[in-house]
């Protein structure tokens, strides 16, 4: 594959990427008219983690994955889809925190808090890598025990931020306990092949 065909595929993985942006922005307020200021809460936090990739450079087909998993996830928590199938929760819980690991290590990268694992990988591989600082030995496993950390806090927050919208909101969200342990269990699912993706796919 010659270089501007990378740079094609990537250009047009970005173009995805703005239309997901562009509609997750026009959700705001539709969603605001259908469903109030619950309506607009969520959709907004769909928008800001559509921004994000852009904004932090991470290209390619993660970029429009991460803003169409989060607005179906958003959408179905609006229209009650959970209702119609029982495991419909479990999978969005799932996929979208393994979308939003993905994100957070992505975003912890730019900030400089974390390693670029291609770069992590290259220096651990070397004739030279040691276990005094200078190198590590299993990097692959440091970057899915990570991920996977980091996943399933955020998984936790999630979890928390239903039961505040069960107490302050609306009653009608499920926070049970089954319910609660079943999501933490997807999402730590969902956290741990983040990992494995990121350790193949820096």
């Amino acid at each position: 594959m010659t270089t501007g065909e990378i740079r094609g595929r990537s250009t047009a993985w970005t173009a995805a990427g703005d239309l997901v942006r562009v509609l997750a922005g026009i959700a705001v307020p539709v969603g605001g008219l259908l469903y109030g200021p619950v309506g607009i809460a969520l959709l907004s936090l769909v928008l800001l983690g559509t921004v994000l990739p852009r904004a932090i450079g991470l290209d390619g087909p993660v970029d429009p994955a991460i803003g169409l998993t989060l607005s179906a996830a958003a959408w179905i928590s609006l229209l009650d889809l959970y209702a119609l199938a029982s495991w419909l929760d479990l999978v969005v819980h799932l996929v979208a925190t393994a979308v939003l690991t993905i994100l957070a290590c992505a975003l912890l990268v730019f900030l400089g808090a974390l390693p670029v694992p291609g770069a992590m990988l290259a220096r651990s591989t070397g004739a030279g890598a040691r276990h005094d600082g200078s190198g590590l030995s299993r990097p692959r496993l440091g970057g899915v025990v990570t991920a996977t950390a980091l996943g399933v806090l955020l998984s936790l927050l999630w979890e928390v931020g239903e039961w505040a919208g069960a107490t302050f909101v609306d009653e009608s969200i499920n926070v049970g306990y089954r319910d609660t342990l079943g999501d933490l269990v997807a999402g730590g699912v969902g956290a741990l092949l983040a990992g494995l993706f990121l350790v193949r796919r820096p």
